[in-house]
């Protein structure tokens, strides 16, 4: 599920499209007149997608675009006579006068392209420094000599721990470390 970030000059406009998109499926997060409302509620959110029109009460969709985490995609709604300076890379033009229908596919097309980035990601593991992977071992060594632990079961507290506490591996690691004198 994306979270769906909708601004329009008009708030007429906004809580029309939010309507649609909800009737389809989709979390509409919010719905704003205002460019700097969007940006906030899109930092607060961390992903999604952003359907908008070509100018806002505070600034134009380039602005928003160029303010926007990365990790949000961007639909962009204007009329014919606008769309030719609108070729900028990672925008979805969809021409006014749309049709609801087009809107609800583009969007599944945007959903479907944004798991596969997800994905993606998750399937390349993380590239540790030499410092952390140092760490890391001196923190399974200490968990062998004093708990009696073999590699593959201090590896595996090490991440039970991370999980429980909610902190990345290596910061596990510090604080094993730290407990244990080392």
């Amino acid at each position: 599920m994306i979270n769906v970030l909708i601004v329009f000059p008009r708030i007429d406009d906004a809580r029309s499209i939010r309507s649609l998109l909800m009737k389809y499926g989709f979390q509409v997060t919010g719905a704003f007149t205002a460019g700097a409302k969007a940006l906030q509620q899109a930092h607060n959110v961390g992903s999604g997608v952003v359907v908008c029109g070509y100018q806002f009460a505070d600034m134009i969709y380039r602005d928003l675009k160029a303010s926007l985490p990365e990790t949000f995609k961007m639909v962009l709604m204007t009329s014919k006579h606008v769309e030719a300076e609108c070729e900028e890379q990672g925008i979805t033009l969809l021409r006014m006068p749309f049709k609801p229908l087009a809107l609800i596919q583009c969007m599944q097309e945007l959903e479907a392209r944004m798991a596969a980035e997800r994905r993606r990601r998750r399937m390349h593991p993380k590239i540790r420094s030499r410092q952390d992977q140092e760490t890391i071992e001196r923190a399974k060594q200490l968990l062998r000599e004093e708990k009696q632990m073999d590699e593959a079961t201090a590896h595996r507290y090490l991440q039970q721990c991370s999980m429980d506490n909610g902190t990345g591996l290596v910061e596990t690691a510090e604080m094993i470390l730290r407990l244990g004198g080392r």
